[in-house]
This record gives C-alpha cells, sequence and structure tokens, in this order.
C-alpha cells in the first residue's frame, strides 16, 4: 500500500508531460487557412513543400507553425494623389488580394505576416500617383474612371509580380476633386450640354424645312405633268364616263347630251 503513492507520482508526471507534448504538437488549421512550418533545428522556414493544408497535423513540439489567411481579401484606400496640372485629388479604392498559396513559405521568409503593409499597400499607393498624375482633374471626374481604374490595376500588379502576393482587381469607388473644382467643371458640362442640345433643334428644324419643301416641290411637279396631260378631248371623255356612271343612280331623272358648254352631257331633275 505505501509504494502505489510512490509509484503512481512518477506516472503522473509522465502523462503530463506526454499531455504538454501532444498539446503543443497538435495544430488545427480552420477553413480559408494553410501553415507554413517552421523547423527550429532543420534550416527555419519549409519553401521545397507544400504548406499544411486544412485539418488536424501534428508536428515535433520544438516546431512551429504561422498559419496564413489564404481567402481572397480585401482592403479599402484613401488615396490622396496629385492630378497633371498639381491639384490634390483623393480616390477611394478596395484591393482584393491573396497570397499565393505554393509560395506560402517564401512569403513568410522574405515579408512576413505584415506583408499588407510592407508591399500591398505601398504598392497600391505608388501606382496611383502615376496613374493620376497623367490625367486632368476633368478626365478623372467624367470620361476616364474606367481607364485609371484599369491602369492602376496593372501597374500594381508589375510591381506585385515577384512578391508571393496575387492581385486580383482594384476597384475605384470614388474621385473627389475640391469643390471649386468641381463646380467648374459640372458648369461646364452643362453649358456643353445646352450647346450640344440647341445644334440639335437646329438640325431638327432643318431637316423638318426641307421635307416641307421636298413635300411642295413633288406636288407642284405632279400637278404640273397632270395639267399638261389634260387635253380637251380627255377631258370630254371623262366627262361622259363621269355621266354614265351617274345616271345608273336612282336618283337621276333626264340626261341631256350635248347641250352644255363643250358638248359634255347634262343631268337633269332628280327624284
Amino acid at each position: 500500500m505505501e509504494k502505489l503513492p510512490k509509484i503512481g507520482i512518477p506516472v503522473i508526471i509522465v502523462l503530463i508531460i506526454l499531455i504538454i507534448i501532444i498539446a503543443k504538437s497538435a495544430v488545427t488549421i480552420g477553413s480559408g487557412e494553410a501553415g507554413v512550418l517552421y523547423k527550429t533545428f532543420d534550416n527555419g522556414v519549409v519553401t521545397d513543400k507544400p504548406p499544411l493544408g486544412e485539418g488536424f497535423h501534428i508536428v515535433a513540439p520544438w516546431n512551429k507553425v504561422i498559419i496564413y489567411e489564404v481567402r481572397q481579401q480585401e482592403i479599402f484606400e484613401k488615396l490622396r494623389v496629385l492630378s497633371s496640372n498639381g491639384l490634390e485629388i483623393q480616390i477611394d479604392a478596395s484591393v482584393w488580394y491573396l497570397p499565393v498559396y505554393k509560395d506560402l513559405g517564401n512569403l513568410h521568409q522574405t515579408l512576413g505576416e505584415n506583408y499588407l503593409q510592407r508591399v500591398i499597400q505601398p504598392a497600391i499607393r505608388s501606382a496611383a500617383r502615376s496613374v493620376v498624375g497623367r490625367y486632368t482633374p476633368e478626365q478623372l471626374y467624367s470620361s476616364k474612371r474606367d481607364a485609371i481604374q484599369e491602369e492602376i490595376f496593372e501597374e500594381t500588379k508589375n510591381i506585385l509580380e515577384k512578391q508571393y502576393v496575387q492581385l486580383n482587381e482594384v476597384l475605384v469607388r470614388d474621385v473627389t476633386l475640391p469643390a471649386t473644382i468641381k463646380e467648374a467643371i459640372e458648369r461646364k458640362l452643362r453649358q456643353e450640354q445646352e450647346s450640344l442640345e440647341y445644334e440639335f433643334r437646329l438640325v431638327t428644324a432643318a431637316k423638318e424645312a426641307e421635307k416641307v419643301i421636298i413635300e411642295a416641290q413633288g406636288k407642284a411637279d405632279a400637278n404640273r405633268i397632270l395639267s399638261a396631260s389634260l387635253t380637251d378631248k380627255i377631258l370630254q371623255d371623262k366627262g361622259i364616263e363621269a355621266t354614265l356612271e351617274l345616271a345608273k343612280s336612282p336618283n337621276s331623272k333626264v340626261v341631256v347630251v350635248g347641250s352644255s358648254k363643250d358638248g359634255l352631257p347634262l343631268i337633269l331633275g332628280n327624284n
């Protein structure tokens, strides 16, 4: 009976040590995450093998696993940049990015967990300054938003090409100009719109006038051709045809042929 406690204490100590070792060795990687293995006694970060995927893993207790999110992520940036004529412009943009999965070890080794602040944000700011500096405020406000969005994306992507980061999209949400510049641009755009509307009305009126002239000319030509073709003989024949048709009517009473001027028939009397 006295020996049992002496034997039980070492067993308990061993069990506690095993539990601690297992706890330090067990790693659970969640959905949308991946782990970079760091081997304390074997060249540090593992870069020649894929990262640890989702699920439960056992690693040596003296090694470490650094967990990264590998889903697409988004950051919002308010960028203050200068236009081509030196005016300050504010651009609100969203950036969609994610680390390159197979290069996660290299990313951790070269940039670390703060890779967003170290490379992505500086890259987007540099690209925005470069692109916006090529345009005037008027171009940025009206017709060039899609263009600058695409150019910022391409320049940022080129900067990040060898940084183990994948850039998916840059979205320019808003372009804010100084109030006085914005008012001047809007006033100019309204004047241009009014001018275009006035020109449209002039063109429409000119086309309507041309249409009336063409119709009048056509009627005049038709009347002239008709007048030239109506001889006395044709008129007499037409008159006879009309008289014969009227004679068939139950209302006609007397038809006198040849008694009118120019020898045309006459109809006299009604029921």
